[in-house]
């Protein structure tokens, strides 16, 4: 007699185009699947529901918010053989056709699995207007930073840098606050900040990076976001410092940028927001409010062409409208806006490491993030967490800091004349 696991098996490998690479066990306890394979748990016929109505990642992703499907034991062990054996099997997921979808149908009705959609999981972001409009950013960033400046301090380390680290050291005790400081240190000495030097933090996020610039290396710093609660929290870290007449911290568009003349802009991991239109224009803004012999500093993620996107998961629940590229198309972009380009340097590995440290709070921390936000949304980032860090992982997304200036009369950059000093010495006085 076929069990319940067997018949779901059957399924997916037809929907797949080739044998499932995980082992499976279905809602009545029956299993089936290589041996010594990560088990999918399917918890209840609704996750079939769900692959039908929406196949692919998303449908997946969505099945494993809810609880409708498990893995057991490590999520990230999981992942990683459901991806090499579709790699290695040339499965297409993404794709079934219709004799597929049919025959799926066929066998879900068999099974007791077909009705109407599932209610879709309430993080799922729902944006309107034109894409890229003001009004449309504006919701797209809120979507993913407005949720509560909690959630994020139980997340991250003390400076709240919400971006890829540095990490110097392979000791134990090296760790994400110390690989944090340390990219906080590279990107100041990338920039050449001094006292006074003028920096523009386009997308400042918690004000990491701000507040660093003018702590540490009494930068006037102009610090711009989209978000409300950002903009507090960043406004209400500058008065407990006393920086009040060195940071000012403003709500508003890249767009709507005012003034120029900065001796630095820096772009940490918001170009990606920006959109493939209008990323030229983005450029060629930043050019116009960067002084002659000014730096400016671009720490993004690329993606391979064929992938420009976050993926359906990611721009559904966590990133909205996001576009990354390969990286040297994203050189050529800010070299056609005038910029001379002087250095980039991959930290793709870095991101592992960061991201990997994020999960670890996550699963440390698993009960004050789910009474916080709920056990939906604290799903939500373990999916995204896992699945970001094998992305880096396996080079299917890279990370990269991009430095380059705008030159003066004659071509002069005011540049260094080697590298030597952006990675080493001690925290400016």
């Amino acid at each position: 007699m076929t069990t319940t696991a067997e018949r779901l098996n059957g399924l997916l490998a037809d929907v797949l185009g080739g044998p499932v690479p995980l082992a499976l066990r279905a809602w009545d306890g029956s299993e089936c699947g290589p041996a010594g394979a990560p088990v999918v748990i399917v918890r209840s016929r609704r996750a079939l529901r769900r692959l039908l109505w929406q196949p692919g990642e998303l449908g997946l992703a969505e099945a494993y918010i809810t609880g409708d499907i498990d893995i057991e034991g490590d999520l990230a062990d999981g992942l990683r053989t459901m991806w090499a054996g579709a790699r290695e099997q040339r499965l297409s997921p993404t794709r079934p056709g219709v004799a597929q979808l049919a025959s799926a149908v066929g066998a879900a009705a068999r099974l007791g699995a077909v009705g109407p959609p599932p209610k879709a999981p309430a993080g799922r972001a729902r944006l309107r207007g034109a894409r890229h409009s003001t009004a449309r950013d504006r919701a797209a960033i809120s979507h993913h930073y407005d949720v509560s400046h909690r959630f994020y301090e139980l997340l991250l380390d003390p400076s709240m840098a919400y971006s890829c680290g540095y990490w110097e050291s392979e000791d134990p005790q090296y760790a994400l606050a110390d690989a944090q400081r340390a990219k906080l240190e590279l990107t100041c000495r990338k920039l050449g900040l001094a006292p006074g030097t003028r920096l523009l933090d386009v997308g400042c996020g918690w004000g990491a990076l701000t507040l660093h610039a003018a702590e540490q290396y009494k930068a006037q710093v102009t610090a711009v976001t989209l978000s409300r609660e950002q903009r507090d929290f960043v406004q209400a870290r500058v008065r407990e410092r006393g920086l009040e007449d060195q940071v000012d911290v403003q709500l508003r568009h890249y767009r709507d940028i005012e003034g120029g003349q900065y001796g630095a802009i820096s772009v940490i991991e918001m170009g990606e927001h920006v959109g493939d239109a209008e990323y030229p224009g983005f450029a060629a803004q930043l050019y116009g409010l960067l002084r002659p012999q000014g730096r400016i500093l671009v720490q993004q993620m690329s993606r391979g062409s064929k992938a420009p996107g976050g993926g359906a998961f990611i721009e559904s629940y966590i990133a909205p409208d996001m576009h990354m590229r390969p990286v040297g198309e994203t050189i050529g972009l800010w070299e056609a806006a005038g910029f001379e380009m002087r250095a980039a340097e991959s930290l793709r590995e870095h991101y592992v490491r960061t991201v990997d440290a994020w999960r670890d709070t996550l699963e440390e921390r698993w009960e004050e993030f789910v009474s916080l936000v709920g056990t939906e949304a604290a799903r939500t980032w373990r999916l995204y967490l896992v699945g970001g860090s094998l992305a880096f992982e396996e080079r299917r997304m890279g990370v990269d800091q991009i430095l380059a200036v705008r030159t003066g009369d004659r071509g002069r950059s005011g540049m260094p004349a080697t590298t030597a000093d952006w990675h080493r010495g001690e925290v400016a006085s």
